[in-house]
C-alpha cells in the first residue's frame, strides 16, 4: 500500500527536479518539519535527467556568483551525507573568444571575477591549446580558465538532495499530481492531488512553484503569473573516443557551442541565435523522461562548425542525438521568490539551461527567505516581483522565448536591446519621438527613447564594448541639460496613488522620510526592511489631505506596490496604479524656467514653486501638474499630464522650446546626468542589502518624527556605530576607458569592492562610477588619505574618488 500523504503541510513543494528537490533539502535544514514534495510523475522526469550539467561559479552579479560557489561546495559534500553519488568533480572551464570583443567581454568578467573572489586566469591562444589540447584554435583572439569550475551528474544531484531532505523528516511523493490549488482572498489555502485512482488535499500554510516548465500553468492554478517557457535544447554525444581522458569543460560562445567529456565521451551542446519554442499548445500529459523528435537540420550549422573546431570530432562516430525541453524567461534570469499576487506561493522556477549549477544556492536562498520573511541578500535579478503580469502571455513568450536561449551565448554587450516581443507597452509620445529620431531601448516592457539619433544617421545601436555609434548623440544632449535644456519622457516610471483616511499614518510606517508635509509637496523617500536595508528609492508627493502620489522606477513598480499592498495591515488606504493613465515629461537644463513662463499662466519662481514642491497650471491649452525635481541635477521640473491631453502638450513644449535650445533626450543621457551628481540607481547602488546610513541617504530618513516605521531601530543602530561602507563617487583619470558596472575598486592597490554602476561622465570629461567601500571604525578623512584606482578588463586606471558628488556638491544649480 502507498504511504499515505499528510492532510496538513507547512509546506507543499510542486515539482520533483533538481529545484524543488533542493527546496526541500533546505527547508529541512532550516527545521522545517512538515514538508511535502509533490511530483507528477518521477523525480527528475521533466527537464532535470537530461541536463548537461556544467556547473560554473562565475555569474554576472556577486550575490550570483555566491549562489552558485554555494551550488559547488554543497555538491561536493552531498555524497558523503547522503551516500548517493553526485558524479560531481572540479575539471575547471575554458572559454574562448574568437574575435577581439569576445575577448574584451571575456577580460572583463575576469576583472569581475577579481572583485568577487573568483579565481580566473586570463590565457592566450597557446595556453587554450596547452590546456586543451584537442581544440583548433584558428582564430582564437584569446580565454579565460576556471580552475573550480567543475561538471556534475544532474539526475543524482537532485536524488541526493530529496533523499538529504527525506533524512531530516521532509516526505516526497511520487506519481502524485496536483489538480487544483483552492485560494482564499491573497492565499491559497491548500492543494488538491491525485495519485491514480487517488484523491485528496492537503491545507498548506505555503505552496512552492517548482514546476519547471509547467510553471507558468502551475502558476495560474495558484492565480500568480510565472512568465516561462519551454525551447528545445540540443545536443550530441559521441561514440567512445581512444585515449580520450578528463578534460575541462570548453565553451565556444562564437559558435554558440560548449563541449564537455565525460567517461571517455563528447557531449557538443549548442545554445543557437534562433531557437525552436515546444508545446505551444501544452505540455503532454505523460511527458515523463521523454525526448523530442530530432531536427539535425537545425543542429548542422552548429556541429559543421564544431568539426572544425574540434577536429577528432570528424572521426567520431555520433552515439546519442538528444533533443529535450527546458524552460527559458523573457529575461534570461530565473523566477524566484513570493509571487506578487498571492502572500503565500513561491516560486523558484524557469533556470534557463543553468538549473544544476543554481540549483543549490537557489534553493539555499528561498528557504532562508521563507524562513525569516525577508530576503537574506539582494535577490533583484531574480526576484519574480520584477516581471510583468502580461509577459505570461502566450504569443509574447513564443516570440521572446525565440532570442532568450541564443542570448545566453550571444554578446554580452552593454546596452544590448531584445530583438523580440517589442512594441508592447507605448507612452504616449511614442510615435511623436521616433518621428524626430528616437532609438528606443526595452524596460519591463516599455518603449523608451534611449538616445536621438541625427538625420541621415542609423537609427539603431551597433554594439561594442568600446564608444558606442550614439556616444556623441547622448554627450549633445547631455551638455544641453547642463548648459540650455532637454526634454525627455519619464512616462514609464510607476505612478501609484495612495489614497485614505490613513494615508499619512500609512505613508509614515513604510517610509523613512516625514509624510506629514503640506499639500503640493514633495519628499524623497525609502522603503526600508527591518534592517536598514533599502527595498524601494522614491518621491512622494502629497496631492490632498487625503492623497499621495508615489513615483517609482520603471522596472519596479510592480515590486514597490507589492511591499505596500503587503504592509499595509489595518491603514484604511487604497493603492492603484495610475502609471498608464499619465503622460510625463521631463524639462530639464537653465532654460526650463523661461520655457514653462512662456506657455503656462505660472510664475515659476522659488517663492511660488520652490524646489520639492507641485504646482497645478494650464499648458497651452491643457492642464498639468508641474513638480520641481531633478535626477539630473539642474533646474527643472516633471510635467503630469492626462495622457488624452499628452500630444497636445508634447506640442506646446516642443514648438515654444525651439527658442530656448531644446533638445529631446534619452535615458542614456539621464544615466550619465545623474551618475555625476552621485544620485543613486536602485538595483544597482542601493538594494534590499545596502543600509540606507551606508548608502549615504541617512539625510532622507527622520527617525524623530512621532511615527515608528520599519527599519528605525536599524537606522538609529548604525547612525550610533557610523556606517560599515561609504558609497563614493570615482573618476577615471583617463578619458578613454568605459565603465558599466562591477569593475573591481582598488585601495592603496588591494581590491576592496566593486562599483556598483557606471557611466560615461561628459562634463567632467571622463567615466564615473559609484561603489561601495569598506569603512568601520574609519572617519571620512581616513578613507580619503588613500589612493584609489578601478580595474578595467585587466589594467588598473587610477581614479579621483569623492564623497561629496564630483558635480555640484552643494546642489547650487538646482534651486537656482
Amino acid at each position: 500500500m502507498a504511504k499515505p500523504i499528510p492532510t496538513h503541510a507547512r509546506a507543499v513543494i510542486i515539482g520533483g527536479g533538481v529545484i524543488g528537490c533542493s527546496v526541500a533539502y533546505h527547508l529541512a535544514k532550516l527545521g522545517w518539519k512538515d514538508v511535502v514534495l509533490l511530483e507528477r510523475k518521477q523525480l527528475t522526469s521533466g527537464t532535470t535527467w537530461h541536463a548537461a550539467g556544467l556547473i560554473a561559479q562565475l555569474r554576472a552579479t556577486a550575490n550570483m556568483t555566491k549562489l552558485a560557489r554555494y551550488s559547488q561546495e554543497l555538491y561536493g559534500e552531498l555524497e558523503t551525507e547522503t551516500g548517493v553519488a553526485t558524479g560531481f568533480k572540479r575539471c575547471g572551464s575554458i572559454t574562448v573568444a574568437l574575435t577581439e570583443e569576445r575577448r574584451e567581454e571575456l577580460w572583463r568578467q575576469a576583472s569581475m571575477a577579481r572583485a568577487f573572489g573568483v579565481d580566473v586566469e586570463r590565457i592566450t591562444p597557446g595556453e587554450v591549446k596547452a590546456r586543451y589540447e584537442h581544440l583548433n584554435i584558428e582564430g582564437v583572439t584569446g580565454g579565460v580558465y576556471l580552475e573550480k569550475d567543475g561538471q556534475g551528474d544532474p539526475a543524482n544531484i537532485a536524488l541526493a538532495l530529496a533523499k538529504g531532505a527525506r533524512q531530516m523528516g521532509a516526505q516526497v511523493f511520487e506519481q502524485t499530481l496536483v489538480t487544483a490549488l483552492p485560494k482564499q482572498g491573497r492565499r491559497v489555502t491548500g492543494v488538491d492531488w491525485q495519485r491514480g485512482e487517488e484523491s485528496g488535499h492537503i491545507t498548506a500554510d505555503n505552496v512552492i512553484n517548482c514546476a519547471g516548465m509547467w510553471g507558468r500553468e502551475v502558476g495560474k492554478m495558484a492565480g500568480t503569473s510565472v512568465p516561462l517557457h519551454a525551447c528545445e535544447h540540443f545536443y550530441i554525444v559521441t561514440e567512445a573516443i581512444e585515449g580520450l581522458t578528463q578534460m575541462p569543460v570548453l565553451r565556444v560562445p562564437d559558435e554558440c557551442a560548449y563541449y564537455k567529456e565525460d567517461a571517455g565521451k563528447i557531449l557538443l551542446g549548442a545554445f543557437e541565435p534562433n531557437a525552436k519554442p515546444w508545446a505551444m499548445e501544452g505540455i503532454p500529459k505523460d511527458f515523463e523522461f521523454d525526448q523530442l523528435p530530432e531536427d539535425f537540420d537545425h543542429f548542422e550549422p552548429i556541429l559543421e562548425a564544431a568539426v572544425t573546431r574540434m577536429p577528432m570530432l570528424a572521426e567520431a562516430g555520433i552515439h546519442t542525438f538528444f533533443n529535450g525541453p527546458e524552460s527559458f524567461t523573457p529575461d534570461d534570469a530565473y523566477h524566484l521568490g513570493l509571487a506578487p499576487e498571492m502572500d503565500n506561493v513561491w516560486v523558484a522556477a524557469g533556470f534557463n539551461s543553468i538549473g544544476i549549477q543554481s540549483a543549490g544556492g537557489a534553493g539555499m536562498a528561498l528557504a532562508q527567505w521563507m524562513d525569516a520573511g525577508e530576503k537574506p541578500f539582494d535577490l533583484g535579478d531574480v526576484d519574480i516581483a520584477r516581471t510583468q503580469p502580461f509577459q505570461s502571455n502566450k504569443t509574447y513568450l513564443f516570440e521572446r522565448s525565440k532570442e532568450t536561449l541564443g542570448l545566453l551565448y550571444a554578446d554580452h554587450f552593454p546596452f544590448r536591446q531584445k530583438a523580440t516581443a517589442r512594441g508592447i507597452r507605448r507612452t504616449p509620445f511614442h510615435q511623436q519621438l521616433l518621428d524626430r529620431g528616437a532609438v528606443m531601448g526595452e524596460l519591463a516592457g516599455w518603449e523608451r527613447a534611449n538616445w536621438f539619433a541625427d538625420t541621415g544617421q542609423k537609427a539603431d545601436y551597433e554594439y561594442t564594448w568600446k564608444r558606442p555609434n550614439w556616444f556623441e548623440n547622448s554627450a549633445r544632449e547631455h551638455h544641453a541639460v547642463r548648459n540650455t535644456l532637454g526634454m525627455y519622457d519619464m512616462s514609464s516610471f510607476g505612478k501609484v496613488r495612495v489614497e485614505g483616511p490613513d494615508a499619512e499614518a500609512f505613508l509614515n510606517h513604510i517610509c523613512g522620510n516625514d509624510m506629514s508635509v503640506g499639500n503640493g509637496k514633495i519628499v524623497y523617500t525609502q522603503f526600508l526592511n527591518n534592517s536598514g536595508g533599502i527595498e524601494a528609492d522614491v518621491t512622494v508627493t502629497r496631492l490632498t489631505e487625503t492623497s499621495y502620489l508615489v513615483v517609482t522606477p520603471a522596472a519596479t513598480r510592480r515590486a514597490d506596490q507589492t511591499w505596500m499592498e503587503r504592509h499595509k495591515g489595518n491603514h484604511m488606504v487604497v493603492i492603484t496604479d495610475v502609471t498608464p493613465g499619465e503622460g510625463v515629461l521631463a524639462l530639464m537644463g537653465p532654460n526650463s524656467r523661461a520655457l514653462l513662463q512662456q506657455v503656462t499662466d505660472f510664475d515659476f519662481t522659488n517663492d511660488a514653486n520652490p524646489f520639492g514642491t507641485m504646482v497645478h497650471a494650464d499648458i497651452g491649452m491643457a492642464q498639468a501638474r508641474f513638480h520641481r525635481v531633478t535626477y539630473v541635477g539642474e533646474l527643472g521640473w516633471e510635467v503630469y499630464m492626462p495622457s488624452d491631453m499628452a500630444g497636445h502638450v508634447f506640442e506646446t513644449l516642443y514648438e515654444a522650446g525651439q527658442d530656448h535650445g531644446l533638445k529631446l533626450c534619452g535615458m542614456h543621457m539621464m544615466d550619465s546626468a545623474r551618475i555625476e551628481k552621485g544620485y543613486r540607481h536602485f538595483g544597482h547602488d542601493i538594494t534590499c542589502e545596502d543600509h540606507v546610513v551606508d548608502a549615504g541617504l541617512g539625510f532622507a530618513v527622520k527617525t524623530k518624527k512621532p511615527n515608528d516605521f520599519i527599519g528605525k531601530e536599524a537606522v538609529l543602530k548604525r547612525r550610533e556605530t557610523g556606517p560599515e561602507f561609504r558609497m563614493m563617487q570615482f573618476l577615471l583619470t583617463d578619458p578613454e576607458p568605459l565603465l558599466y558596472h562591477n569593475e573591481p575598486i582598488l585601495r592603496d592597490g588591494k581590491v576592496v569592492g566593486y562599483l556598483s554602476s557606471g557611466s560615461y561622465g561628459h562634463t567632467l570629461g571622463a567615466a564615473v562610477g559609484l561603489g561601495y567601500v569598506p569603512c568601520a571604525g574609519e572617519s571620512r578623512d581616513d578613507i580619503m588619505k588613500s589612493t584609489y584606482s578601478i580595474e578595467v578588463a585587466g589594467e588598473i586606471i587610477e581614479a579621483k574618488a569623492s564623497l561629496a558628488p564630483l558635480y555640484d556638491p552643494k546642489s547650487e544649480r538646482v534651486k537656482v
